[in-house]
């Protein structure tokens, strides 16, 4: 709103000053100082409320050192993340810019699922909580919204050089750049580094681009559901979560403003996408809302976010690189998702092999995820989630420089 207000001032009285606004940088760090502000100032008060309503965690004995002290904390703090978002981002973002619609959508629909999985489990006394299928259907039903919008909305395009004329003189090319519909994305660690999933289905004949979309929504469908599940199965100890997500979220924003930059990507060579630099404000905002739910969330944590945060994490992680065609590198931006989600797969799966085979379940680790295998090894929790903030910086820097090598 307050993008739009001193448009107003600039143009219709050129008010000095005014018209910093039409900067994304500027609007970006605006984003994130308000969004630190309100989650370090009113987050207090958010804890305060909640401790007066008796939302406490009810924490599973697991045989986990420190765990009953854990008993009783506020839980559901992920309400702290998404009203320090929203607030900057009604603010300071362009409000019609279709990725910044596409994340606000995003973080009230997985809100509200984890938001109800979180009642359940605290005033239903249910400690499964929200039933896995409902929320597959909810995860589900955001991919199918994500994916329909991003193929068929107008504004949805990237920039392609077309060949339009060859030259005989020195054998010069004439290459006009137009704005395009595509299903392309970037694949890592290759020069000629797009991938359209188009081509999947190149096998049809002509015109098989009219139906990529059956190859595409799938895929953001899976994402999503991936993404935010492995945020949920992050969130076991304090920090972890919330640490590990603003470092990845930091490395999309990276790639969110270059992608919507026509100067920074041509010198970098990577795809050009029009209009998805707003959503570098969103990062923004969302960011600061991470960094200052730590504030309280860091060991011994004041309050957990609850699936009504964790769930919007992953899914909001999910949008933004299936929005800057950044997908492809989520198992190297959210290595420690990947991990977490491949240790749960892997105990299970092998679990029940061996229970089959020797009628006996074995386990791979001492307990998954796997932040509860290195508790159990005995590693204090601070330790774990500094460690695992270590990882996803090593792995953000990797990210970061698959830019430049390929």
């Amino acid at each position: 709103m307050l993008y739009y207000i001193f448009q107003y001032l600039d143009k219709a009285f050129d008010v000095p000053g005014a018209g910093v606004f039409q900067y994304i940088t500027f609007r970006s760090a605006m984003a994130f100082i308000v969004s630190l502000l309100i989650a370090t100032i009113y987050g207090k008060k958010v804890i305060n409320f909640l401790r007066k309503q008796q939302v406490g965690e009810t924490v599973r004995e697991l045989g986990l050192e420190g765990q009953t002290q854990k008993a009783g904390t506020p839980t559901m703090g992920g309400v702290i993340i998404i009203m320090a978002t929203l607030i900057p981002v009604l603010l300071f973002a362009k409000l019609e810019n279709i990725y910044v619609v596409l994340l606000i959508i995003t973080t009230l629909w997985m809100g509200t699922i984890g938001f109800i999985d979180d009642y359940i489990k605290v005033f239903k006394k249910d400690k499964e909580g929200l039933k896995g299928r409902f929320k597959i259907v909810g995860q589900v039903g955001l991919g199918l919204i994500v994916g329909c919008v991003l193929y068929f909305h107008p504004g949805v395009t990237i920039k392609k050089d077309i060949e339009i004329n060859k030259v005989t003189i020195e054998n010069i090319e004439k290459i006009k750049s137009v704005e395009v519909k595509s299903t392309e994305t970037t694949i890592p660690f290759l020069k000629n580094n797009t991938f359209d999933y188009a081509k999947v289905l190149s096998f049809m004949g002509e015109g098989y681009q009219n139906w990529a979309w059956l190859i595409f929504i799938p895929v953001v469908i899976f994402i999503i559901t991936a993404v935010s599940n492995g945020a949920n199965l992050t969130d076991g100890i304090d920090g972890l979560a919330a640490g590990t997500s603003a470092i990845s979220v930091l490395t999309l924003g990276i790639f969110a403003f270059v992608s919507g930059n026509i100067i920074f990507s041509d010198y970098l060579h990577i795809m050009y996408i029009p209009n998805s630099g707003e959503i570098t404000v969103y990062i923004a905002a969302f960011v600061g809302g991470l960094v200052g739910f730590l504030w309280y969330n860091a060991y011994p944590a004041q309050v957990f976010m609850g699936d009504t945060g964790s769930l919007t994490i992953g899914g909001i992680i999910a949008v933004i690189a299936i929005a800057v065609r950044k997908e492809l590198l989520i198992p190297i931006i959210c290595g420690v998702f990947l991990a977490e989600n491949l240790s749960v797969m892997l105990q299970v799966s092998y679990f029940k092999y061996t229970k089959k085979k020797y009628g006996e379940g074995r386990r791979i680790f001492l307990m998954s995820p796997l932040h509860h295998h290195y508790q159990k090894k005995g590693f204090h929790e601070s330790k774990i989630v500094s460690r695992f903030w270590i990882v996803g910086i090593l792995l953000a820097i990797l990210s970061l420089v698959l830019l430049k090598l390929r």
